[in-house]
């Protein structure tokens, strides 16, 4: 099983468990998590989600193989898994607690805008490599770095796409607290069981009007940013950065415009 799904004293648990593929994230996978998520929404008893990988990794991202041999015409198209878990994160009522610890990768990263309380550990690597691999930003990620971290540091990020430290994320904006490794996991839980203490109505009343403003911007950045993607997944850009991956070579876009 590559995500884990468990239910304890009011808390969802989602973790990240293909560590032999660095927690590389599969259609499947999307698909599990999105299930969850909307399953939690509907159980009472959930209180909290939290959302964790491996001491080692959070998640190197996409699984390019499983990723390219379903990407078809590259249509982003609402039923992709990808695109239901997205939906299903930005659309939780509930507070979702993100624990990470080494790199998060992508959409490992990207994610983190959709969460509430967001920690790190003090290995945690981050990185939006989405330019190198002749993409674009996705999951809103092109409006909510930008908000949380200032045009200028937003872009230093998701144009040249390198990998940041935990110090950067947190002066960033990005995660909330940055904690030694071995008690990354214990804090989380514990923040998680602090929110199941509370009023379960008080906490989605406030996440939900926090979230108002950004909520017609975020879903409609997100449509724009899809129909993008799935364009440049297809181009010729991308399918020399993808073909010089697998070859383990460095990929020379001067012969693109």
């Amino acid at each position: 099983m590559s995500i884990q799904t468990t239910k304890t004293n009011g808390v969802l648990t989602i973790e990240f468990d293909r560590l032999e593929r660095k927690n590389a994230i599969t259609g499947a996978m999307y698909s599990t998590m999105a299930e969850a998520l909307l399953d939690a929404e509907q159980d009472p008893q959930v209180r909290a989600v939290l959302i964790t990988g491996k001491p080692e990794i959070f998640t190197a991202g996409n699984d390019l193989d499983d990723f390219l041999n379903n990407a078809g015409d590259g249509a982003m198209t609402e039923d992709r898994p990808v695109f239901q878990f997205m939906k299903a994160l930005e659309g939780c009522t509930k507070p979702v607690v993100a624990a990470v610890a080494g790199a998060a990768v992508g959409i490992g990263t990207t994610m983190l805008m959709h969460c509430d309380l967001v920690y790190c550990a003090d290995n945690a690597r981050f990185s939006m490599p989405f330019t190198q691999l002749g993409l674009c930003p996705e999951f809103a990620s092109s409006l909510l770095v930008a908000q949380a971290a200032g045009y200028t540091r937003a872009a230093e990020k998701l144009m040249l796409g390198e990998a940041f430290t935990a110090q950067e994320a947190f002066e960033m904006g990005i995660v909330a607290k940055v904690l030694p490794a071995a008690e990354l996991l214990a804090f989380a839980q514990g923040q998680a069981m602090k929110l199941v203490a509370l009023p379960a109505a008080s906490i989605r009343a406030t996440k939900a009007l926090m979230r108002r403003p950004r909520a017609a911007i975020v879903a409609e950045t997100m449509n724009v940013e899809n129909k993008q993607f799935g364009a440049m997944l297809v181009g010729a850009e991308a399918k020399e950065a993808f073909t010089a991956f697998f070859q383990k070579r460095k990929p020379d876009f001067s012969k693109f415009d």
